[in-house]
C-alpha cells in the first residue's frame, strides 16, 4: 500500500452512478464534469465510449453507417454500464428512447432528465457543427419535432430538472441533491478542506477518505426542508457509525425538535442521549462548557461517540468546542435551527465560546462530519432573530453575490431555500480555499469587527445579526471615508439593510465602543484590521487605519436616541 492509498472495506459497495440524460444543449457534459469534480467521481461520456468502440466520430456513423448502427452501439455501452461504480455519466439525447437502455442505466444508479425551454435549446446549439439529426435548413423545427418525439420517453424518467435559468454551479448542486436523495428543491454543497480525492487515486468514493476524527478531508451541507426527520441516515452517510451519541439542544428548541431528531437518529440505529444547555450567548461560557463536560463524563461518552449540535449560533459554538476537546476530539454534526446559524455560524469549522474580555476568545476548528439544514425548523424561530439572521445573509451578498445582493435590494429571492444556499455557498467556497483563516477567509469578518464591539458594550444582549449588520454599515461608510469605494456603495448598503429590517443606527458611545474594539481577536499583532466593501461581490482586508477614521465609522451608526439593545429596531 502505498503512503497516500487509503484502506477501503471489502464490503464496501461501489456508490451508484449519476446519469444525466436529455435533450441535446441541456447542459449534460458541462454539468455532469462539475459534478464529478465535486464529488471526486470519475465522469464518462456515452458518446465519447461510442466513438472509442467505433473508431470513427459520430458524424461519420451516421453518414457510412447509419443510425441503426449507431443505436446498436449506444445500447451495447448502456449494457457495459449497468453495475453501479460511482460515475457520473452522461448520455446522448436518444439513449433513453430505448426502454432496454433506460433499464440498463437505472440497473446501476439514478436517472436524471435535463430539460430546458426549446427557445434556450435553440440558442445554445446556435452555430454548432456535429450534430447529424439537426441537419437541415431549419434547425428550430427540427429541434421542436425531435423534443416532441421524445417527450414521452422522458417523461417516465424519475427526475426532471429544468436548466433554462440556472447556473452550471446551481444545476450540479441540484444534481448532488437528488443524487442523495435530497427532497425536492434541495441542495447539496460540499465543502473541501484540505485533502483532494486526486491525492487518493484508488478511492473508488469520497466517503473513503472521510475519517469522523479527521481534520482534513470534505463535508456535506445538505439543505432541505424535512432533513431533520432524516438525520439518522444523512449521518450513516456521511460514515458515522450506528451507536450511542449525543445531542446538544437548549430547552426552546429541544422542546421543539429534540423529539423528532431522536426518532430519526433510531430509526438509523443511532441511541441518542439528549443534554441541554441554558439559552442565549450569555451563557455560551467555559462554565457552561464543563457543566457539558461533567454530564458526557457521567454518560461515559465514548471516543468515536459523535456530539450533535441542535440549535442556534450559541449551541453550535459550545457543542462544537466540546467535540472538539472531549477525549480530545469526538465526531461533529452541526443541525442549525436559526437562520444566522444555518447561513454563518454552522459552516466552516470555527467554534469558540466567549470570556468577559470578548466574544469568541476560545475556540478551536473543528470541521463538521455532516451539516445539516432543515428550514422548516424556522417556522418556529421568532422574527426578530430571523430579521437578524439576513445580516449574514447581507454580509455574504456584498462578499460574493452581486445577484443576490440585488434581490435583497429588488423583490427578493425566489425562494428561502435557494436564499440559503447562495449565501452557504459563498462561505463555502471562502473556506475551502483557506480553512484556518490564514489569508481569504478573513473577508467573512464583514461587519464583525464593529460589531463584536457593539456586542460587548451591550454585555452581548445586543443580537449578533443586528450587530453585524450595524457593523456592516460602519465598514461601508469607513471604506467611502478611505477612498476605497464609491460614495453610492454605503448609501446602497444601508438602504438593502434598511430594507430588511436590520438596524442601521445603534444608541452607544462611539469612545466607548472604540475601547472596545480593543480586544478584538481578530487583531493581527497591535494591529486591528477591517474588512472593507469595495464594490458589491469585491472586499478588501485593510490594517493601519487611523483612529479618527474608525471612528467616524462608529458615530455614522450612532443613534442618539435610547435603544433596547434587544430590539435594535
Amino acid at each position: 500500500m502505498t503512503d497516500k492509498q487509503l484502506p477501503v472495506s471489502s464490503f464496501q459497495l461501489p456508490a451508484p452512478n449519476i446519469i444525466l440524460t436529455g435533450f441535446m444543449g441541456t447542459g449534460k457534459t458541462t454539468v455532469g464534469k462539475e459534478v464529478a469534480a465535486r464529488l471526486g467521481r470519475r465522469f464518462v461520456d456515452l458518446d465519447d465510449l461510442i466513438v472509442e468502440r467505433a473508431g470513427k466520430s459520430i458524424p461519420d456513423i451516421f453518414a457510412q453507417d447509419g443510425e441503426p448502427a449507431f443505436r446498436d452501439l449506444e445500447s451495447a455501452v448502456c449494457q457495459e454500464l449497468r453495475e453501479p461504480a460511482g460515475l457520473v455519466i452522461a448520455t446522448g439525447g436518444g439513449a433513453v428512447i430505448d426502454p432496454a437502455n433506460r433499464e440498463a442505466l437505472s440497473a446501476g444508479g439514478v436517472i436524471i432528465c435535463l430539460e430546458a425551454a426549446a427557445e434556450v435549446i435553440v440558442a445554445r446549439l446556435a452555430g454548432g457543427n456535429g450534430r447529424p439529426l439537426l441537419s437541415g435548413p431549419d434547425r428550430g423545427q427540427r429541434i421542436a419535432d425531435l423534443l416532441a418525439q421524445r417527450a414521452d420517453a422522458y417523461k417516465p424518467l424519475p427526475h426532471h430538472l429544468d436548466t433554462s435559468k440556472l447556473s452550471i454551479a446551481a444545476i450540479a448542486e441540484r444534481v448532488m441533491g437528488i443524487a442523495a436523495r435530497l427532497p425536492e428543491g434541495g441542495h447539496r454543497l460540499i465543502v473541501d478542506f484540505g485533502l483532494r480525492i486526486s491525492d487518493y487515486p484508488h478511492s473508488d468514493s469520497r466517503s473513503a477518505i472521510r475519517s469522523p476524527q479527521s481534520e482534513i478531508g470534505s463535508y456535506d451541507v445538505l439543505i432541505a426542508d424535512g432533513l431533520l426527520a432524516q438525520a439518522g441516515q444523512r449521518l450513516v452517510a456521511a460514515g458515522l457509525r450506528p451507536g450511542r451519541c449525543a445531542v446538544v439542544t437548549n430547552p426552546t428548541v429541544g422542546a421543539h425538535y429534540a423529539k423528532t431528531l431522536a426518532g430519526a437518529l433510531a430509526a438509523a440505529g443511532f441511541e441518542p442521549v439528549i443534554f441541554e444547555a441554558p439559552d442565549g450567548e450569555a451563557y455560551k461560557t467555559l462554565v457552561t462548557v464543563g457543566h457539558l463536560y461533567t454530564q458526557f463524563a457521567e454518560a461515559r461518552l465514548a471516543r468515536g461517540e459523535p456530539v450533535i449540535a441542535l440549535g442556534g449560533g450559541v449551541i453550535g459554538d459550545m457543542a462544537g468546542f466540546v467535540a472538539a476537546t472531549w477525549l480530545r476530539g469526538v465526531p461533529f454534526v452541526q443541525s442549525p435551527t436559526s437562520l444566522l446559524a444555518m447561513v454563518d455560524a454552522s459552516g466552516g469549522g470555527k467554534v469558540a465560546v466567549d470570556l468577559p474580555a470578548g466574544k469568541n476568545l476560545v475556540g478551536a476548528f473543528k470541521q463538521p462530519a455532516v451539516v445539516l439544514i432543515d428550514p422548516a425548523t424556522l417556522k418556529t424561530l421568532p422574527g426578530a432573530e430571523f430579521r437578524a439572521g439576513l445580516a449574514e445573509i447581507l454580509k455574504a451578498a456584498i462578499i460574493g453575490d452581486p445577484a443576490l445582493f440585488e434581490q435583497l435590494a429588488g423583490n427578493g429571492p425566489v425562494s428561502l431555500v435557494g436564499m440559503i444556499a447562495d449565501a452557504v455557498r459563498v462561505k463555502a467556497r471562502i473556506v475551502e480555499r483557506d480553512p484556518f483563516e490564514a489569508g481569504d477567509r478573513a473577508w467573512l469578518n464583514l461587519g464583525h469587527t464593529f460589531g463584536h464591539a457593539l456586542e460587548l458594550l451591550s454585555d452581548f444582549t445586543l443580537r449578533h445579526g443586528d450587530a453585524v449588520a450595524l457593523g456592516t454599515v460602519a465598514a461601508a461608510e469607513m471604506s467611502a471615508v478611505l477612498g476605497h469605494c464609491d460614495r453610492t456603495l454605503p448609501v446602497r448598503v444601508r438602504s438593502v439593510a434598511g430594507r430588511l429590517g436590520l438596524p442601521t443606527s445603534h444608541a452607544f458611545d462611539p469612545s466607548a465602543a472604540l475601547t472596545a474594539m480593543a480586544t478584538d481577536k481578530k487583531r493581527r499583532g497591535r494591529r486591528l484590521r477591517f474588512v472593507l466593501p469595495v464594490r458589491v461581490g469585491e472586499v478588501a482586508l485593510v490594517e493601519d487605519v487611523p483612529e479618527a477614521a474608525i471612528k467616524a465609522a462608529f458615530e455614522s451608526i450612532q443613534s442618539k436616541e435610547r435603544t433596547d439593545p434587544r430590539s435594535c429596531a
